[in-house]
C-alpha cells in the first residue's frame, strides 16, 4: 500500500493582545475592546474545533500507515473534514468581530494590530481551504492511488498560506510588544 502522505503543519497560535482601556469603558474604546473579547473567543472555538479534526485526521493517517482498510478509514477523513470547515467558521467569526475596529476612533496602533490580525487570520482562512480540499481528496483516494500530485499541490498551498498566517500574527504580536501602554497580552 502507497504511504500516505505525513502532515507536518500546525496551527498557528497566537497570544491575543487586549487593549488597555478602563473597565467598563464606552464610547470607541469599550466597542474596541469587545471586539477584541469576540475575537479571543471565537479563536478558543476555532481552535477546540481545529483540534478535533487535526486529531480525526491524525488517527485515519496512522490507521492507513499500519495498513488498515482505506474504506473503513473514510468517515473518520470525512468528519475531519466537517469539523475543520466548522473551525473555519469561528475562524471567520473572529475574524469579521475585528472588522469594526477599523471605523473606530481609537489609536492607530489598534487599527494597525487588528488590521494585522485580520489579514493573518485571512492567510490561515484559505490555507484551512486547501487543507478541506486535501481531506476530500484523501476522502475520495484513501491511499491516493491517482489523485498523489493534486494532493501534493494543496498541501504545498496549505503549507504557503499557514507560513503567511504565521508571518502576519508574528508581525501583530511584535506590534503588541511595540506599544505596551496600549496592548496587553491576554
Amino acid at each position: 500500500m502507497a504511504r500516505i502522505l505525513d502532515r507536518t503543519t500546525i496551527l498557528v497560535v497566537t497570544t491575543f493582545a487586549l487593549l488597555l482601556f478602563p473597565a467598563g469603558c464606552g464610547g470607541p474604546e469599550g466597542q474596541a475592546e469587545e471586539a477584541m473579547a469576540a475575537t479571543s473567543e471565537a479563536v478558543a472555538e476555532h481552535n477546540r474545533l481545529y483540534g478535533e479534526a487535526r486529531e480525526s485526521y491524525d488517527g485515519a493517517r496512522e490507521a492507513l500507515e499500519a495498513g488498515e482498510d482505506p474504506e473503513a478509514q473514510v468517515e473518520r477523513i470525512r468528519n475531519a473534514r466537517e469539523t475543520l470547515l466548522e473551525a473555519r467558521g469561528s475562524l471567520e467569526e473572529a475574524r469579521e468581530s475585528l472588522s469594526g475596529v477599523q471605523d473606530l476612533e481609537v489609536e492607530r496602533e489598534v487599527k494597525d494590530y487588528a488590521s494585522l490580525l485580520s489579514e493573518a487570520m485571512g492567510a490561515q482562512l484559505e490555507a484551512e481551504a486547501s487543507e478541506a480540499e486535501f481531506y476530500q481528496i484523501l476522502a475520495e483516494d484513501p491511499i491516493l492511488e491517482s489523485d498523489r500530485e493534486r494532493a501534493l499541490d494543496v498541501l504545498a498551498q496549505a503549507g504557503d498560506g499557514y507560513e503567511s498566517a504565521d508571518e502576519a500574527y508574528g508581525r501583530a504580536q511584535d506590534l503588541a510588544e511595540a506599544n505596551p501602554d496600549l496592548l496587553r497580552e491576554a
